[in-house]
């Protein structure tokens, strides 16, 4: 039986394998600033003089806005620490993380792990790319496997080609259409078919970048000859392998999408997955259009909006900001006019970071619509709780900033350009570490605090619940980015805003009530890799968290930071627990997968079972990953 691209990659890397599980051979691992702080502080703490993998590489992108100490400190903390343990450091005003990677080193058959959930973006160049939090970055820059559930394979086959102004992102959110926000869990997207040779490797990395909203692990394309040409034009032809699929390959389950048939479609808030064609929105008045973030800054997306609008106008009630994804993009756009042409029609050309994608400014006015070429449009997300924000191609967004309301591209000509077969990478930005390492201090800003620590598990967990919440509750709602982000180095104070956007209280009474226990609906955790998801409700003292379900990446940073994770054996009963109910269960025997929660408070017993594999059972004992990882070191 011939093999797929995803287990062509796996097989090359699997270092152990254990029951439902394996733990792979990193090669690439990438930070950005509002996680990589805190995952260098994580690395330092195990004690490693150097980075043990082939190429890793310290972004800053998120928070770039210096209003005050922190992030200029932060950022001086990351050069340093990237200078002393052999990481690449990529500098504020480079690019964002995922366009710089896709563009500089992102290389076929190579397994990528990075602290931002889009890290799947480098798919579309032929990596496996993969999403987590921050800890297990740091352990796999010290060398030690990275460890997931093994994952379905899912074919994705193309057939035809994209009519005109029909771009990738309405692939993508045409496969967020059929299997939505929870249908990638514990899966791989990759992509085949003769369509996948009309698609160019930006434009599969902004369907690989938004397979993340499907909690899918990763998303990859083979790597062809349009990949080759695409490292050619970077410079980097010498580092094309060809990985295509066998001729007999199969997959765990199939997806057909025949291109040619696709037409403009739209995200409604507040969720990716709720998508619907534009054609049923049409007309919609709009305040906002925002080009940009990490799925759609490339060169071609800034081009495709600079050619649309050459001559025409932004709408007079309209703002427009666009983003370039990188440094290079923003030079080639400079150089060709384009970028002249952009200005000239009323558009705001913002920092190459992922800024308002992010929350980092622009945020919407008061129940202001914006349309965005972002990948999610969580609630509160933009800065403003009650914007709708809504998210779609370029063409579409373009289109729409010059009509003023929300509009099918289809009704305006397509823009006409070439895409350069070589570029000119702009590489200031890029720092290479010390030679003399022995010689870098590493600096510290007074907003860097301590590492909270966490007990081993004891036998027995009792305490009242906390919150209640429902479903695909993201790591947003758990832990608020945006104008938060500057205190990710400090956890006291970050933790402090803990569910924040749902009740404001809640960090207060977690502290009075010295912990207990979370309940939530099925998804749990949707969203970023943020692991100060968990990080900080560990700091406040949550024992475990009861959920129907779990997102991905969320699952595994309870687990690394201590807090059992425990599922609903029967969902109905969710009904049957309320905030401020007294539970207690016993887990002095976790190899059995059972457990019967107790409510003293209703005297009723509720069964739940966990997800935990044995090697995650040994992590909650000890505390978590880092003390597991010191334990286990050799």
């Amino acid at each position: 039986m011939g093999k797929n691209v995803a287990e062509k990659i796996l097989e090359k890397h699997v270092v152990e394998r254990r029951e439902n599980e394996i733990g792979i051979k990193i090669d690439q691992t990438l930070t950005q600033d509002a996680t990589g702080t805190m995952a260098y502080l994580q690395f330092e703490a195990l004690d490693i003089p150097k980075v043990k993998t082939e190429l890793s590489v310290s972004y800053v992108d998120h928070n770039t806005l210096q209003t005050d100490f922190k992030n200029p400190d932060d950022h001086l903390y990351l050069q340093s620490v990237a200078s002393k343990y052999g990481i690449i450091l990529s500098k504020a005003g480079n690019g964002i993380c995922h366009q710089v990677h896709l563009e500089r080193f992102a290389r076929p058959g190579k397994t990528l792990l990075g602290s931002d959930s889009h890290t799947s973006t480098a798919g579309g160049a032929g990596s496996l790319a993969i999403g987590a939090g921050g800890l297990d970055v740091a352990i796999a820059m010290a060398g030690g496997a990275f460890y997931l559930k093994k994952p379905k394979v899912v074919g994705v086959k193309l057939t035809g080609k994209l009519p005109q102004m029909v771009a990738a992102k309405d692939v993508i959110l045409e496969v967020l259409r059929r299997i939505g926000v929870k249908g990638g869990v514990n899966k791989v997207l990759e992509y085949c078919g003769e369509g996948v040779k009309s698609l160019s490797v930006p434009e599969r990395a902004t369907i690989t970048n938004m397979g993340a909203e499907t909690g899918a692990t990763s998303s990859v394309f083979p790597s062809d000859k349009i990949t080759k040409a695409f490292l050619k034009s970077q410079g980097r032809e010498a580092q094309w392998i060809e990985l295509v699929p066998d001729s007999d390959a199969e997959y765990d389950e199939s997806i057909e999408i025949d291109l040619s048939k696709l037409e403009p479609l739209i995200a409604k808030p507040h969720s990716p997955g709720n998508v619907v064609t534009v054609k049923e929105l049409e007309g919609m008045g709009i305040q906002q259009v925002a080009i940009g973030s990490c799925t759609n800054s490339s060169y071609k997306d800034l081009m495709t909006a600079a050619r649309i609008l050459k001559g025409k106008k932004v709408h007079p009630n309209v703002s427009l900001v666009i983003s370039p994804g990188s440094r290079t993009v923003f030079n080639e756009i400079a150089k060709n006019g384009a970028l002249a042409d952009l200005i000239a029609s009323g558009a705001r050309i913002l920092e190459c970071t992922c800024g308002p994608c992010i929350g980092q400014g622009q945020a919407p006015p008061t129940n202001g619509v914006s349309i965005r070429t972002f990948n999610r449009n969580f609630e509160g997300r933009s800065g403003t709780k009650s914007a709708q924000v809504y998210l779609t191609s370029v063409e579409t967004a373009t289109v729409t900033a010059i009509e003023g309301k929300l509009t099918d591209p289809r009704k305006h000509a397509p823009p006409e350009f070439s895409i350069p077969t070589v570029f000119h990478p702009d590489d200031t930005l890029i720092i290479y570490p010390s030679k003399t390492p022995e010689n870098v201090k590493i600096i510290r800003g007074p907003n860097i605090a301590p590492l909270p620590k966490k007990e081993k598990l004891p036998g027995r967990l009792a305490g009242e619940v906390l919150i209640k919440v429902g479903d695909d509750i993201t790591t947003d709602h758990i832990m608020p980015a945006g104008k938060l982000l500057p205190l990710r180095s400090n956890v006291p104070e970050y933790a402090k805003h803990v569910f924040e956007p749902i009740d404001p209280n809640f960090a207060a009474r977690a502290l009075e009530k010295k912990g207990g226990f979370i309940l939530g609906g099925s998804n749990y955790g949707q969203g970023s890799s943020r692991e100060h998801a968990a990080l900080c409700p560990m700091y406040l003292g949550v024992k475990a968290v009861i959920a129907k379900s779990f997102a991905r990446i969320h699952l595994a940073n309870l687990i690394n930071f201590g807090i059992l994770p425990l599922e609903l054996k029967n969902p109905d009963d969710y009904d049957k627990i309320d905030p401020g109910d007294s539970l207690e269960l016993d887990v002095s025997d976790l190899g059995k997968k059972d457990i019967a929660l107790k409510s003293l408070t209703k005297k009723i017993d509720v069964p739940a079972t966990h997800p935990l594999t044995p090697r995650d059972i040994d992590i909650l004992k000890e505390g978590g990953l880092l003390s597991f990882t010191k334990t286990h070191q050799n």
